[in-house]
């Protein structure tokens, strides 16, 4: 059997993969990468700008592209965008090469961490605006919601609340042993 040595976070925006990524590959001697900064770094652009001027379709076929590249390599941590594993190829991709872990986090501290971010696209209305707090929190929901049949295909789950990032990790070790 082939042994998984690629390791892919997904979860809501939010939920931390970013925070948990660096340090998860630190621990297990892997490299990190940061799926939507090598994105950005390869378009020169930020994601809300690419989003902006060349709209959703084309993000999606160079994040597919860029994932792609990435899923070569080996011993590597891969923090996915919130909305990568919403397209089956990414996720077939995703699941071949790698071990998909869901970093699940409850709604109402994904409002809290969310709230004061204005650079997520999919959080702002036509005007380029933050959503007000009601209207961010039952955004977050109901995106929430669509995504978590994606994100409850992973081959670990980490509820992420109650624990600070070292007990994440350890857990998360654990857990890829017994894979």
């Amino acid at each position: 059997m082939q042994i998984k040595n690629l390791i892919f976070l997904t979860g809501f925006m939010g939920s931390g993969k970013s925070t948990v990524g660096p340090l998860l590959a630190n621990t297990l001697g892997y490299n990190f990468i940061d799926l939507d900064e090598r994105i950005e770094e390869q378009e020169q652009k930020t994601i809300k700008k690419i989003f902006e001027t060349h709209g959703e379709e084309y993000f999606r076929k160079t994040e597919y592209n860029v994932l792609q590249k990435i899923s070569q390599q080996t011993e590597l941590v891969v923090a996915l965008g919130g909305g990568t594993i919403l397209h089956q190829k990414n996720l077939s991709l995703i699941k071949e090469k790698g071990i998909l872990i869901y970093l699940k986090t409850d709604i109402e501290i994904l409002y809290k961490r969310l709230q004061k971010k204005n650079s997520r696209p999919l959080l702002q209305n036509d005007n380029g605006k933050s959503f007000p707090n009601e209207q961010l929190k039952k955004k977050i929901q109901t995106l929430l919601i669509e995504r978590s049949p994606y994100y409850e295909q992973a081959d670990i789950i980490i509820q992420t609340e109650e624990k600070n990032v070292g007990e994440t990790i350890q857990e998360i070790e654990k857990k890829i042993e017994i894979l």
